[in-house]
């Protein structure tokens, strides 16, 4: 992509996908930020890694980049990207990583549903408020736009995408 288009901007983005075999295998991969919750006996089980700075100092450093860490501010790789792993970002690609993470799980009658969701829900609400909500609501796509009306209501600042699945059982 970016030797077919080298004028695209510098901006970046982070991803988290899932994929559901069979019925009862479920797989989840993430770059960045975005993450994957399952309710499973309804409790929050992370399905997903965040990818922060502290946490990949050595990697960021071996291609030849810095963490800074400012009193008051978060971890940034090069004092700019909050994460460590991220798609495009053009002028800090060589201290990033963007290969995936990959976990899974198996759905049995348990496992109620999936939300995959980017940061500016995270930020603002913990994995077990954001199951506590979706569990009140049957219908999914209504689920993750209160979700997202709740992450608003508590003054997210950041980007916020959010899809609610719910499993057959």
């Amino acid at each position: 992509m970016r030797r077919e288009s080298p004028d695209l901007g510098r901006g970046g983005s982070t991803a988290v996908t899932a994929i559901l075999i069979d019925e009862h295998k479920l797989w989840v991969a993430n770059v960045g930020d975005s993450r994957a919750v399952i309710s499973k006996s309804r409790q929050a089980i992370q399905m997903s890694i965040d990818h922060e700075p502290n946490t990949e100092r050595g990697s960021i450093e071996k291609r030849g980049g810095f963490v800074s860490n400012l009193p008051g501010d978060i971890a940034r790789v090069k004092g700019q990207l909050v994460v460590s792993r991220a798609f495009g970002d053009k002028n800090l690609k060589l201290h990033l990583r963007s290969d995936p993470d990959i976990q899974n799980a198996d759905i049995d009658l348990d496992t109620k549903f999936l939300i995959l969701a980017s940061d500016g829900l995270w930020k603002v609400m913990s994995n077990q408020e954001a199951v506590d909500m979706v569990k009140k609501t049957k219908e999914p796509q209504r689920a993750a736009q209160q979700l997202a009306k709740e992450a608003l209501n508590r003054d997210c600042k950041d980007d916020i995408s959010c899809i609610v699945v719910r499993f057959k059982g």
